[in-house]
């Protein structure tokens, strides 16, 4: 019985989290786009740039900073999961699927290492 809710868990987790993650980015674009509307209505004058940056919100200069430490943290967790396994067979598989955040975690800090530093 434990076993199903494992594999039920690992199915329904992720689509969990994908739905709440759009639902929040739906409400935050919905709640933008009535923030718009009110101030057409008190006849607000909004210029194209200023709807352009509501819309896209500009990112954080150390996004890539912060993005790669986080995915090479989780490289790091996985690692340390695999040595924390008893069994001496999970070792290898698990340090090789730690090598995929950690790649991405390497390319995200060369981003931020020859990125533009300019306001």
């Amino acid at each position: 019985m434990t076993g199903e809710w494992i594999g039920f868990t690992a199915v329904v987790a992720p689509v969990v989290l994908l739905a709440v993650f759009f639902w929040f980015r739906y409400k935050a674009r919905q709640q933008m786009q009535d923030t718009i509307r009110i101030a057409l209505e008190k006849g607000q004058d909004l210029s194209p740039e200023l709807i352009d940056r509501l819309g896209h919100p500009k990112a954080p200069k150390d996004k890539d900073l912060r993005l790669g430490v986080i995915w090479l943290a989780v490289a790091i967790g996985f690692a340390l999961l695999s040595f924390g396994i008893p069994e001496e067979d999970a070792t290898g598989p698990i340090l090789g699927l730690s090598a995929f955040p950690g790649a991405i975690g390497i390319a995200y800090l060369i981003l931020h290492k020859f990125a533009r530093k300019d306001d």
